[in-house]
């Protein structure tokens, strides 16, 4: 096994050597974020010259479904960052710099709230519209083997953090043939393009860029084939912030008004279905993110999913089998952030 030590050194030095035969050599990278994945971000400044570098250490990660889906959003006509330099080999690019209003930041800072969900939502009408006069892209479709799998990151890391241990096999299988007698009652007749990671986190106000292109896009590499409503939930059941029912209900409206021809109770059943996934799933992922990765400030947003998924199950007749299961397995006594320090 090669040191972490000598990893981290082999990575910096194949780092300048992308740089240094891209122009940037000796200017030096300062660090913007990390996310929930192994990709790390960085920002160069060269006089007027500035870039972001994206760090996506293979093979823990791919760069080549970024450009591809980077490329063909800006294709449709939307703002993606562009792809000025790529090592799909060693997993780095310099893309665009967006700058610094990321939604999040502007939120926290009391920007006006309803316009930027506006906005996102209309970058959405537009996505959507755009993509459907179109031939389907070529990408992995959002279909129930990998639905199921994300519903199961729920039994495999959550509930063993919070029952003590694994559930049985038994209650495992219930649960996945619950979620997959569910799932088909989240289709719509149509399929679009789904970024997967809609949400103020991976969205940017661009200053200088008219209409939908003031929104700039963000972490859309994991993008799919599938339902519309996934998109919107994930915007509007944001397990980071809190969104009030009064903005989600005006931005639902004003998506659906956007598209005549949908069945606006078949839409409300999917979304929530979806939603309802999503959130079991977000609470598997922020679980993992803490037991395997060691982030546990994930942790802290638990409470708000849980509100969220009881929320989904409430409003929802379809979802009754999974509250059942829910009840059965994971009293409201069990529904809540595992604690690092007694699994410390």
């Amino acid at each position: 096994m090669i040191p972490a030590g000598v990893e981290a050194a082999e990575r910096e030095a194949a780092m300048n050597d992308f740089l240094a035969a891209r122009g940037w050599a000796g200017v030096a990278p300062v660090m913007l974020a990390g996310d929930a994945s192994f990709r790390r971000y960085y920002r160069l400044v060269d006089g007027t010259r500035r870039v972001v570098l994206m760090d996506a250490p293979p093979p823990l990660e791919d760069v080549g479904p970024y450009v591809a889906v980077a490329n063909m959003l800006r294709g449709l006509g939307l703002s993606a960052p562009e792809i000025h330099a790529e090592d799909r080999e060693c997993g780095f690019l310099l893309i665009e710099d967006f700058g610094d209003d990321v939604y999040t930041r502007l939120l926290e800072g009391g920007a006006d709230e309803a316009a930027l969900y506006t906005l996102a939502v209309d970058t959405l009408i537009a996505l959507h519209r755009a993509v459907g006069s179109s031939e389907p892209p070529a990408l992995p479709r959002y279909d129930e083997a990998r639905l199921l799998a994300e519903a199961a990151l729920f039994v495999d890391w959550y509930a063993p953090c919070v029952l003590g241990g694994p559930l049985p096999p038994d209650a495992r299988a219930e649960y996945l043939a619950q979620w997959r007698a569910v799932l088909p009652h989240a289709a719509l007749p149509a399929a679009t393009l789904v970024l997967r990671d809609y949400h103020v986190d991976n969205l940017m106000l661009l200053p200088g860029r008219r209409g939908v292109q003031a929104c700039g896009l963000l972490d859309f590499q994991d993008a799919v084939w599938g339902a519309p409503t996934y998109d919107l939930v994930s915007l509007l059941e944001d397990a980071r912030r809190d969104v009030t029912a009064g903005l989600r209900a005006a931005m639902t409206e004003r998506y659906l008004a956007a598209f005549p021809e949908l069945d606006g109770i078949a839409f409300a059943r999917s979304a929530a279905i979806l939603a309802a996934q999503r959130n079991c799933k977000i609470l598997g992922i922020f679980t993992r993110l803490w037991r395997r990765d060691g982030k546990p400030a994930y942790l802290r947003h638990i409470p708000r999913v849980w509100r969220l998924l009881d929320d989904d199950l409430a409003r929802e007749p379809a979802l009754a089998p999974i509250a059942d299961w829910l009840d059965r397995h994971l009293p409201a006594a069990s529904r809540l952030a595992p604690s690092v320090r007694s699994a410390a």
